[in-house]
């Protein structure tokens, strides 16, 4: 079980993180993405922590899968990682501009493909700015390739659609929905076109914004915890993540890291279960 229990945590603060900066060998990555599309790597440009390169969220996924931001075979995330300088042992760094937001996506990403040492800068670069902590701006040089051996972790790590179906159908593991309460009774419509409204049958809403404090860094041991057992989340027991395409779900996943839980996320998530192919699909509360 990839996350559980370390006597690290899946988190930096930003004091740490300056601290540590021009270490050898440290990786730092702006994994920031935008749902509305705007342009991150143009915010990258604008400015980003020193040393960062920043990693396309689009670029590291399944680029031949019909769902957004799907894992690739471990061959093509090791040739991506690897344009990216990471080995699987660096100690790796992952921010995004939000500030927890897709961060969680890549570090999960990072992890199932067996990095050792990855962390997510809590609060990410508004937490590192209200510091008052350097930037620089620009697009940096691509860094020097380096070699990524995927040790992928599967099943483990990894739900696919016949697994949260038997989950929900069995009670083998608890499906917890990151969206909006809007989207999730299906009141709102999905940003992707094609996608039926509602959520899974038996499935429990837990937007991730619960996971997170007002200046939006991770809540910590028994706020944390009770954010989950608030929404009706059994933490001791077996828990898969969701959410609209797997990226919101990651920090559900990296909350329960926090406190030393193991769960599986959903890689294809509300993208592929509300799709015409998808699961039942239940609407209100």
């Amino acid at each position: 079980m990839p996350f559980s229990s370390k006597p690290v945590s899946p988190l930096i603060s930003a004091a740490d993180l300056a601290a540590r900066l021009g270490k050898p060998g440290l990786r730092i990555l702006d994994a920031s993405w935008h749902l509305d599309g705007r342009d991150a790597r143009a915010d990258f440009a604008a400015g980003h922590i020193p040393g960062a390169v920043f990693a396309d969220l689009e670029a590291v996924s399944d680029q031949d899968s019909p769902l957004p931001h799907m894992l690739p075979t471990p061959a093509a995330f090791a040739a991506s990682a690897g344009l990216l300088g990471l080995s699987q042992g660096d100690p790796i760094v992952v921010y995004d501009t939000a500030g927890l937001f897709s961060a969680a996506r890549v570090w999960w990403m990072l992890r199932v493909m067996g990095a050792t040492d990855v962390r997510v800068l809590d609060g990410g670069l508004p937490a590192w700015k209200a510091r008052g902590l350097p930037l620089e701006s620009g697009l940096p040089a691509a860094p020097a390739f380096a070699v990524f051996n995927p040790r992928p972790a599967g099943a483990a790590a990894v739900a696919a659609q016949a697994d949260v179906q038997a989950a929900l159908t069995g009670g083998a593991a608890q499906v917890v929905d990151a969206r909006g309460p809007a989207r999730f009774k299906g009141d709102a419509p999905e940003p992707r076109q094609g996608l039926r409204a509602g959520h899974m049958p038996g499935a429990i809403n837990l937007p991730y914004g619960a996971m997170l404090n007002p200046d939006g860094t991770m809540k910590r041991g028994a706020a944390l915890q009770a954010a989950f057992t608030e929404a009706g989340v059994k933490i001791d027991r077996p828990v898969i993540t969701s959410c609209g395409s797997g990226v919101t779900a990651a920090i559900l996943t990296l909350a329960l890291a926090e406190l030393g839980r193991p769960s599986r996320l959903y890689d294809g998530s509300w993208a592929e279960w509300g799709s015409a192919k998808g699961g039942e699909v239940v609407a209100g509360a």
